[in-house]
């Protein structure tokens, strides 16, 4: 974190949505990032992960999660991540990304290589901003404890639940690529955990999440199964979700 300290948060735009949540974007350093603040304030703090998408890409689905939590008392808070939206790119992560891209059109398996590559990496620079992040979110009148991580990329949601003691439960979304490294980090973890698996997501390794799930050291942990595929999560689960972080958090 020592690259990121002293780094201030600066608000750049709010808006009143029109189920009374506030909604701020904000710049920490030059990572971009939104706030958004439900009306009963100090409020539980959800960190909201999310694929490396671009924040502008995955905004309508962010923002459906914020103002659910929001409707149960949470502030949730989400930044840029590393190489995505208007960040500098990471040559090594993006040619790791099409060495995925290829090997899963020609129906190969996909190396541990390229998997480190594409994962490892984005682990060791995300994890860093987002305690950044918490840093300067915590300071907020309107934020108090505890928190929270959700979704996203489960190997930060991983390393976050291993190095940020702040962080008092995790639900985690078992749809991404899993580095064989992060198993040892995963005997780590004590948090209470929430596990999302979608039974037939094709570009996710069933054995693998399953082999994840049992090696978490939690002694409270669920993993929560559907059948269909990566984006055919449903409602309720969403609501088990939301159940066990007001279980957590509150």
């Amino acid at each position: 974190m020592a690259l990121l300290k002293g780094t201030t948060m600066q608000f750049t735009s709010e808006q009143r949505l029109d189920d009374g949540v506030l909604e701020r974007e904000f710049t920490l350093g030059e990572i971009p990032g939104i706030l958004w603040t439900p009306a009963s304030a100090p409020a539980p703090l959800i960190l909201l992960g999310h694929p490396p998408l671009g924040l502008r890409k995955m905004y309508p689905r962010l923002v459906a999660r914020a103002r659910h939590s929001a409707a149960d008392g949470f502030a949730t808070a989400t930044i840029e991540l590393p190489g995505s939206g208007d960040r500098p790119r990471l040559p090594a992560a993006e040619q790791a990304l099409a060495d995925l891209r290829r090997a899963m059109e020609a129906g190969e398996p996909v190396s541990d290589e390229i998997i480190d590559a594409l994962i490892l990496p984005l682990v060791d620079k995300a994890v860093p901003e987002w305690q950044a992040a918490l840093d300067a979110l915590l300071s907020l009148p309107e934020i108090g404890g505890p928190v929270g991580y959700s979704g996203g990329v489960i190997s930060i949601g991983i390393r976050l639940a291993v190095v940020e003691p702040r962080i008092s439960a995790a639900g985690l979304f078992a749809g991404s690529f899993v580095p064989r490294a992060m198993f040892e980090e995963a005997r780590q973890v004590t948090i209470p955990l929430h596990v999302l698996l979608q039974w037939d997501d094709e570009g996710n390794d069933r054995q693998v999440a399953l082999d994840l799930f049992d090696a978490f050291g939690s002694k409270e942990k669920t993993l929560h199964a559907n059948m269909g595929g990566h984006t055919g999560v449903p409602q309720f689960a969403g609501d088990d979700a939301a159940q066990f972080f007001t279980r957590h958090l509150k």
